[in-house]
């Protein structure tokens, strides 16, 4: 069974920016089927709002119509999450509730972010772990 991931939008915008690094690996291990990622509908939302924003195309030399794209190919890919159950407030941040709303309501295995701070101990109160992006692709391809 694969595992079941989410990725907080943060790690988006890393594997966005940087073609090197463990944000775009994971991301191309998602497309390549070797994890299925898990996305509730405000997160979707969450990813298109801050990767079109003007200074994140910018800094990735994309435009707005190659991120929509993407995206695009990453929804049809994606298991999508309703909220049959509201969690908040879980996370030390509330901004990060939705994530971990995402990932218990989609009984994901991991939910990958650089925000581990805000994010572990109410992702671990279900059982989830909260690890970087280079961490996820560990366990993904171990």
């Amino acid at each position: 069974m694969s595992m079941r991931v989410v990725i907080d939008t943060d790690v988006m915008v890393a594997a966005l920016e940087s073609a090197s690094g463990a944000s775009r690996a994971l991301l191309l291990s998602i497309l390549d089927g070797k994890a299925v990622l898990v996305c509730s509908t405000p997160l979707f939302f969450e990813y298109e709002a801050v990767l079109t924003r003007p200074q994140v195309l910018q800094r990735a030399g994309v435009t707005s119509v190659d991120v929509r794209e993407f995206l695009d190919e990453l929804a049809s890919l994606c298991v999508p999450v309703g909220f049959d159950f509201r969690w908040r407030p879980v996370a030390d941040d509330p901004d990060d509730d939705l994530v971990i709303e995402t990932a218990v309501n989609g009984m994901a295995d991991a939910i990958a972010t650089f925000n581990i701070k805000d994010i572990r101990a109410g992702a671990e109160n279900f059982g989830i772990i909260a690890c970087r992006p280079v961490e996820v692709l560990r366990r993904i391809t171990r």
